[in-house]
């Protein structure tokens, strides 16, 4: 398309291309010419890059802001491959015959064909037990949602310690939805799963994401000695975003609370959490969030950009730069945290065998 066909689909467009002037006003003519994509852009309200090749464009400024009426489109560093391989296709086959749930399927996580098709013995998969529907609703979770889940499968814990024994793995992930309509919140079902899984591998690393169980201690608890090597709850997002990210039953204080007690319970446990980045945040939300984490001892942090899963979900008011994630990464080494993982596809259990793995022999060999 050439620059006189844009000036002429109509008034408004020539004032968003920085006040070029209206050569004719007969818009139906081109507008029936342009492509189904060519016309959501008109409608989305493009700017020149829409139309005009011209490599210089395709450079991004440090970080990339939401302005008012605007979409932020996905920066080329977010960008990934079709996820492909025989360890990725072995342990999606698996899933499907054994009826078992991923969150890197559940919550569309676009790192899944990096950790499933991972290097030898580190692939990683984020296993998520009590079914695959939860009763809350976050605004960035794009898990489906219900008031009143199916019951958790009895059978569950044994079918995920046969399936997970057979992919030859030395560290597994365990998640879960959120389950308020469970007494416990599903603690119980979800500490045996833990027990099948070491009594199947002895020497596999078990790390357990689990909800905050509406700050039931007790239900902490049941799980941090359930024989578990990593406990991880996220805290999402700074404390200042918690009402428009999370549902309302979760909330920053309580997150703590159960970082905090699982730890007390089992002191060597390592606890781990996660940030996401981009809702509007500050650099000082951010470090004041970091500071609040070592101050009740959390041993790993990951920070990652926040990506808005479909159009009904929040949306992304700014893309972080890499070297800012790098920055971050510098900060949480700096205050203390043995494990700091920060980048723009990092998410809370990214890698988190070849991550944490590696952290684990590094610092093994420098004490030794």
């Amino acid at each position: 398309m050439t620059t006189s066909h844009i000036l002429h689909l109509r008034p408004t467009l020539a004032f968003r291309l920085g006040h070029l002037p209206v050569v004719g006003r007969s818009t139906s003519k081109y507008f029936a010419t342009l492509t189904k994509k060519q016309k959501e852009h008109l409608a989305d309200g493009p700017d020149l890059a829409d139309f005009i090749q011209d490599p210089n464009l395709a450079k991004f400024p440090p970080n990339i802001v939401k302005k008012k009426g605007e979409r932020l489109r996905l920066p080329r560093w977010l960008k990934t491959e079709i996820p492909l391989g025989k360890s990725y296709t072995n342990i999606k086959s698996q899933l499907r015959n054994l009826e078992l749930h991923t969150v890197c399927e559940e919550a569309k996580c676009p790192n899944i064909g990096e950790c499933w098709g991972g290097e030898k013995g580190t692939a990683t998969a984020t296993i998520m037990v009590l079914g695959d529907t939860c009763t809350r609703g976050c605004r960035f979770c794009s898990v489906k949602t219900a008031r009143y889940p199916p019951p958790p499968d009895p059978e569950e814990p044994t079918k995920t310690a046969k399936a997970i024994a057979s992919w030859n793995l030395d560290y597994i992930v365990m998640t879960s939805v959120d389950r308020d309509d469970l007494p416990d919140g599903g603690a119980a079902h979800f500490a045996k799963t833990v027990q099948q899984v070491k009594k199947e591998k002895p020497s596999i690393l078990v790390e357990c994401l689990t909800p905050d169980f509406r700050g039931d201690l007790q239900a902490v608890e049941v799980v941090a000695r359930s024989g578990l090597d990593v406990y991880a709850h996220n805290v999402e997002t700074v404390q200042e975003f918690q009402w428009l990210v999370r549902d309302p039953r979760a909330n920053y204080n309580q997150s703590l609370s159960v970082l905090e007690h699982a730890k007390k319970c089992s002191p060597n446990l390592v606890t781990k959490t996660s940030i996401m980045l981009g809702f509007g945040e500050t650099d000082d939300q951010i470090l004041k969030t970091m500071k609040d984490l070592r101050d009740i001892d959390v041993d790993c942090l990951t920070l990652g950009q926040y990506m808005q899963p479909t159009k009904r979900h929040i949306r992304v008011q700014e893309y972080v730069h890499p070297d800012k994630f790098k920055y971050w990464q510098e900060v949480g080494d700096k205050l203390g945290f043995a494990y700091t993982a920060s980048g723009p596809l990092v998410r809370s259990s990214y890698k988190a065998g070849e991550f944490f793995l590696k952290n684990l022999v590094k610092k093994k060999t420098e004490s030794a």
